[in-house]
């Protein structure tokens, strides 16, 4: 909890709504490269490392990203695969997007569709 810098009549105060606001960091989630409506093959692949609590064990989990504007999206290991297969096919393909269905980690699959520049 914020406590306010302010005092009254000796006891300590919570925080005001703006003092919460001011002291607020948005947390970083990772998004996915699916909510991306075009993807550029030329952008960078990034290892991301981060904690994963579940219960009283705690994991440390590496994935693959790539940032744009200081977010980070993921790249399934599918997607890798099929952009592979497309790029095969097509050695000019510079653009592409994804399209994901499913909402569980069993019925999630990835479809990579290539773009025209």
């Amino acid at each position: 909890m914020f406590r306010s810098k302010y005092n009254k009549g000796g006891k300590e105060n919570m925080a005001t709504i703006g003092e919460a606001a001011d002291n607020y960091q948005a947390s970083t989630k990772t998004m996915n490269i699916a909510d991306l409506d075009r993807v550029s093959i030329d952008l960078q692949i990034v290892e991301d490392t981060f904690d994963f609590t579940k219960g009283d064990e705690t994991k440390t989990v590496t994935q693959e990203v790539i940032e744009i504007d200081e977010v980070k999206y993921r790249i399934p290991v599918t997607v890798k695969q099929q952009l592979k297969v497309l790029m095969e096919d097509n050695p000019k393909l510079k653009f592409f997007k994804v399209k994901k269905s499913g909402t569980t980690k069993d019925d999630t699959r990835y479809q990579v569709i290539p773009l025209m520049e």
